[in-house]
């Protein structure tokens, strides 16, 4: 199943894409479900064609716990070895954005970056969870844009203000329930240039690895994202371009930049 998160006429609803996403736009109709998608969904019986409809952010988490330095490469491309264990931080529920809004570049940073990441879903309230079972507490897989200010992060030390400005979290289009994130092709465009490519089996750290080891330091409650971590590639976006994240099964998060005014 893929859920969405959408704007139409009457408000907000979450959604499931009827059929596949993949399918011509003009054929998918957006299901509207009831409450929230957790567990099994109950179904208004409302729809809407997808073209009368604008997609958000999937999901509105709590928090965004973020994993950094998971893909070797890109540990040394930020001077650096890989860690031996998974270096998290976290970004506020205001980073959070949807597809196509844009990514505001902020007036005090002069290098503001793409990172193209998997991000999971959390589907239950979960504490100490074992790593074997860390998939079966998730709702699903969505794609994510860990935009960071660059010269800041290096300038801090820490990472709470580089990774923590409005829309520098973008996430969508929509979360998918069945997709099996071992394997998947991972890319970053920035107008059409391939900057980041690289597949989810170069994790240092898989998912539910990821779930057990954040679950211990604290309690995910549903709807929370996990930012798996970003391959090599990463680089600055300049105002005007545009940056687009695409996973295999996930579609595409596509996002234009624009500088803050």
């Amino acid at each position: 199943m893929r859920l969405a998160r959408v704007a139409h006429s009457d408000g907000v609803s979450f959604v499931a894409l009827e059929p596949d996403p993949s399918a011509p736009r003009e054929k998918i109709l957006a299901v509207e479900i009831d409450q929230h998608p957790f567990g099994e969904p109950t179904y208004t019986g409302r729809t809407w064609p997808m073209a009368d409809v604008r997609l958000l952010a999937p999901i509105l988490p709590t928090k965004v716990i973020c994993v950094g330095k998971n893909y070797a490469e890109h540990a040394r491309e930020m001077g650096g070895e890989p860690p031996e264990n998974p270096v998290i931080f976290m970004k506020p529920s205001t980073t959070v954005t949807g597809p196509n809004a844009p990514i505001k570049l902020p007036a005090s940073s002069e290098r503001v970056d793409f990172e193209g990441e998997l991000a999971a879903v959390v589907g239950q309230p979960c504490k100490n969870v074992p790593a074997a079972r860390g998939g079966e507490v998730l709702l699903g897989y969505t794609i994510a844009n860990d935009v960071t200010a660059r010269d800041q992060q290096q300038a801090d030390g820490q990472w709470t203000r580089a990774k923590g400005y409005d829309t520098f979290c973008p996430l969508g289009p929509w979360i998918d329930t069945e997709v099996t994130p071992n394997d998947l092709a991972l890319r970053t465009e920035l107008d059409g240039e391939v900057k980041q490519e690289s597949r989810t089996s170069l994790l240092l750290h898989d998912v539910g690895s990821l779930v057990a080891w954040i679950s211990r330091v604290m309690t995910l409650l549903p709807g929370d994202v996990i930012l798996t971590g970003t391959p090599a590639g990463v680089g600055p976006m300049q105002d005007g371009q545009t940056v687009s994240v695409s996973i295999d099964g996930l579609g595409a998060l596509t996002n234009p930049v624009q500088a803050e005014r």
